[in-house]
């Protein structure tokens, strides 16, 4: 069985700096949502953070982002970059896309308890591609 190919777009390492922006930005509206009870919004944010650090460490590291539909394609992206613990924070990463239709797209509003954890997650992740990238 042959793996998977995972559709990407080839990027100038230069616009890493640009992921990280949007990733950067996301993740202060994340903090400032969560502080303000705003739970819906900071899940919101924080999936939006989280995908965009991944094309920012990507496009670091190896010139390429995903364009797959499928955002759990840019996870299995991570997990080859060459960086130590670059499987495990794809892992992390794994765990925030896989809420994504949660909290984007159903009906239900997100409890705190389940933004809190999604922020810690994401603010892990980032966190790791600030200090990989910066």
């Amino acid at each position: 069985m042959t793996a998977r190919e995972i559709k990407i777009k080839q990027e100038e390492r230069s616009a890493a700096a640009d992921y990280f922006k949007k990733a950067t930005d996301n993740y202060s509206q994340m903090l400032a949502a969560i502080h303000s009870d705003n739970s819906n919004a900071a899940a919101t944010l924080a999936v939006q953070c989280a995908i965009s650090s991944a094309d920012a460490i990507c496009v670091s590291e190896k010139g390429i982002r995903s364009i797959s539909q499928d955002h759990f394609d840019v996870c299995d992206l991570v997990s080859t970059l060459p960086i130590e613990e670059a499987k495990e924070k794809s892992n992390l990463l794994r765990k925030i896309v896989s809420k994504k239709n949660l909290v984007q797209y159903e009906r239900r509003n997100i409890y705190k308890d389940e933004a809190l954890e999604i922020v810690k997650v994401t603010t892990r992740f980032y966190q790791w591609v600030k200090e990989c990238i910066e």
